[in-house]
């Protein structure tokens, strides 16, 4: 639900099976609402009109990654898919067992024409935490090792809906019921003070849309949406912490214990309007209101480090418009700029998890408005396709929790680069593939802290922001057979503390995958990580007064069959 957004959704997500993975450059919040501020994921589940049959995939892994997927339908409307995982763990003391299930029914009810998914997972993890030390990640023994081994994650959550269309007064309309449940418990190895965290929320509404052409040049849709969800937190320190004798600022107990029932509710419009043959106009507004209602099972007031709220209900709004323009060029070249907002009302976590210098008024909505302009196209008869952007971006209410757990509630940062993305078929067996991104993101404020590794000035550089990133795949295709592929990926160098006082150098890491087809339903394959076996970190960043860094993998390799039955 959009109070408990979280990075933590992407491994709830049965990518494993999807039949697409889109990913949307930009803000989104004119039709997908809060939280799609810098761009969005959509993971697209197996249709439930997949033709009749089963596949299977199983893999092992160097490392002792097990993995298998089963995909299943009867050809009249129901699909099912499995998909489990366990991994041993390369570093000390860790390892995942997952589980993940879904599935798809397509039918008729009472005139409409209906689409009904259920998707659940499960994970238990043994976490590892960070390795501390100048370039710890170069040295391969201290790599391996977990420096908190009773770091772990247990989580489960699932999702239903039902997607309900027909056709009304000349247009289509979309209603979609759904439900949501979620929960999570987990060790804060990341903070000093360790702590036990325990969260969920449970969440349902409606999403509507109707979409109707005015005119063979005009459409028109108009949405609105609905979530009433309810979520717990409590944050709890089983044991003692501090970093001098006496330090009284994490003490042992119960730091958090609160529910927040939240009601959102949202009405958007679009007009997709072609001007002239060559130019069209899409045009968006979304108006969006949140209402939270905060209770404490904690005593409010300050304890140690944290700040404890009394209840209180809290109301947040916003608009978020976009206009973008498509101009076509030629028939193989097209020109865009876009405009858009991207809007994120507050967590309830920024909001009633505060320290002791804070108040809940703290925190207002993030916006960050985006200016782009474009070009794609296809040259050399399709052969050549790409896709080139330059963009400039400015965040408003910028809230995160900086590298030493404190948290900033005014922040604001600037955002400029350009993108390219291309494929080219160089011969019929050959074909090249990349993308490469630069850009400038800066803080555009100051905060000055005890911490000089965490005082920021306007114009730093955001830490753990690199300039750099790029991608280059060549592959191979000699027959209908076999095909190989090597894949380079680069990570500029970036400053890992917001003084840009320390940085990590940045890596180049080198994959190769094939795949050799035995017959019409049996294939294998192999996919060979860290082909140069090369040291480097996953993440760095500089927190507590140490370099502490996520090392990346070693070189491992992947074996494994595809299966129609």
């Amino acid at each position: 639900s959009p109070a408990f957004g979280n990075v933590n959704a992407l491994f709830e997500l049965h990518h494993e099976v999807a039949d697409a993975i889109e990913v949307v450059r930009g803000p989104g919040s004119a039709k997908y609402g809060s939280n799609a501020v810098h761009g969005l994921i959509n993971v697209l589940l197996p249709s439930a009109d997949r033709s009749r049959g089963l596949a299977a995939r199983g893999s092992i892994s160097s490392l002792g990654r097990y993995k298998s997927d089963l995909l299943a339908a009867n050809g009249t409307g129901q699909s099912a898919s499995l998909s489990a995982q366990k991994d041993n763990g390369w570093r000390d003391e860790t390892g995942i067992v997952q589980v993940k299930a879904s599935g798809a029914s397509a039918f008729t009810l009472a005139g409409w024409d209906a689409t009904a998914w259920i998707s659940a997972s499960n994970l238990e993890q043994e976490t590892a935490g960070f390795i501390e030390g100048p370039k710890a990640y170069r040295d391969r023994s201290l790599a391996k090792t977990n420096p908190n081994p009773e770091a772990f994650r247990n989580a489960w959550s699932v999702r239903a809906a039902i997607r309900l269309e027909r056709s009304l007064a000349g247009g289509e309309l979309v209603v979609t019921p759904f439900i949501r449940s979620q929960d999570m418990e987990f060790a804060q190895h990341f903070l000093p003070n360790g702590g036990l965290e325990e969260n969920n929320h449970t969440g349902a509404g409606v999403m509507a849309r109707y979409e109707r052409p005015v005119s063979q040049r005009l459409t028109w849709r108009l949405g609105g949406d609905l979530d009433l969800a309810s979520g717990d937190l409590t944050e709890t320190q089983l044991e003692p912490f501090g970093f001098f004798p006496g330090d009284t600022r994490f003490p042992v107990g119960v730091h958090y214990d609160y529910t927040v029932e939240t009601q959102t509710l949202a009405a958007w419009s679009e007009l997709d309007w072609t001007l002239t043959p060559r130019l069209s106009v899409l045009a968006g507004l979304r108006g969006e209101t949140h209402h939270y209602d905060y209770t404490t099972d904690a005593p409010p007031g300050i304890n140690g480090r944290f700040q404890v709220p009394e209840d209180r209900t809290d109301e947040f709004d916003f608009l978020a418009p976009k206009l973008g323009l498509v101009f076509a060029a030629s028939d193989t070249l097209d020109l865009y700029a876009n405009y858009a907002r991207g809007a994120r009302a507050p967590q309830t976590s920024d909001l009633y998890r505060l320290q002791s210098q804070q108040t809940v008024a703290d925190a207002d909505v993030e916006t960050l408005d985006s200016f782009e302009i474009g070009a794609r196209g296809a040259f050399l008869e399709g052969d050549l396709v790409f896709d080139m952007a330059a963009y400039t971006a400015d965040k408003e209410n910028f809230f995160f929790r900086d590298s030493d757990g404190l948290n900033v509630s005014d922040g604001s940062t600037r955002h400029q680069g350009v993108e390219l993305a291309a494929s080219w078929a160089i011969a019929p067996t050959f074909a090249l593939k990349g993308a490469a991104s630069w850009s400038d993101q800066i803080y555009t404020f100051d905060r000055v802290v005890g911490s000089a590794s965490q005082t920021i000035t306007d114009g730093n550089q955001v830490d753990t922001a690199p300039e750099w990133l790029a991608d280059v795949t060549f592959a191979w295709l000699p027959n209908d057979a076999f095909d190989a592929e090597i894949s380079i990926e680069y990570i500029g160098d970036y400053f890992t503390d917001p003084a840009n006082s320390r940085d990590y150098p940045g890596h180049t890491v080198t994959h190769l995958r094939a795949n050799y087809r035995l017959g019409d339903t049996l294939e294998t394959f192999v996919i060979v990580r860290n082909l140069f076996d090369i040291a480097y970190a996953d993440r760095a960043d500089f927190a507590f007064g140490d370099e502490r860094f996520f090392p990346g993998e070693p070189l491992n390799a992947t074996f494994g069959l595809r299966k129609q039955f």
